[in-house]
């Protein structure tokens, strides 16, 4: 089911949308499949799925198997949506932002042949560039602490356009026959966290600092 759907939704944006997909750097032979982490940064809408339209075929159906997420509670207990991104992706997890155990349980349901996708920001830009609250959007620690747990392999980071003018929160239907707009960068895990201090405590700030300014410099 889970093929299908993202078979589905890729077909889909091919049909409907018009995509431009750019590599920041030049990426190894087999770089999906290398991929153990994909980071997601500028999240503005919850139709980016439509992004799938960069994937191939063959490498979605490795994904249908392999794909873990941490989703937002608030958005997987909505009767519609929720079921849809639950077929979709059948290992998302459901996470809270509230201080509890839900992201601790989240890091330990990681598996070797895990292939994780993360919102960096850990929720959605409105139209006016802040989050529902108000206030500024940053990257969050969760993107920082799935790279500590991995030892190897590559990691994507993946730079939106933004969707606001094909569907903004808070809208119910996409726009037609718009442009999206994505930016690639391929990383090694073990030679991304050397670039940081050997303090834990002290990597992570500069890691999040480092994926803060990508994200302001690297969006398309």
């Amino acid at each position: 089911m889970a093929f299908l759907i993202l078979s589905f939704v890729k077909t889909v944006s091919w049909i409907f949308f018009r995509a431009k997909f750019q590599w920041l750097n030049v990426p190894p032979k087999d770089h999906w499949k290398k991929a153990k982490l994909y980071v997601f940064l500028n999240h503005t809408s919850l139709f980016e799925p439509l992004y799938i339209q960069a994937l191939p075929f063959s490498y979605l159906w490795h994904l249908a198997g392999h794909m873990n997420v941490p989703g937002a509670d608030i958005t997987l207990n909505r009767p519609i949506v929720g079921r849809f991104w639950k077929l979709m992706i059948p290992h998302i997890a459901s996470v809270s932002r509230r201080k509890d155990a839900t992201w601790g349980n989240y890091l330990k349901s990681i598996r070797p042949d895990s292939v994780i996708f993360i919102a960096a920001e850990g929720r959605m830009k409105r139209p006016n560039g802040l989050d529902k609250y108000g206030k500024p959007m940053t990257v969050r620690g969760g993107a920082v602490d799935i790279i500590e747990h991995l030892n190897e392999g590559g990691m994507i980071l993946a730079f939106s356009g933004g969707l606001h003018h094909i569907q903004a929160p808070g809208e119910h239907f996409p726009k037609l026959f718009r442009s999206i707009k994505m930016n690639f960068s391929y990383h090694d895990i073990s030679e991304y966290k050397k670039m940081f201090s050997e303090n834990p405590w002290e990597r992570k700030i500069q890691m999040v600092q480092d994926l803060q300014q990508r994200l302001e410099r690297d969006c398309p």
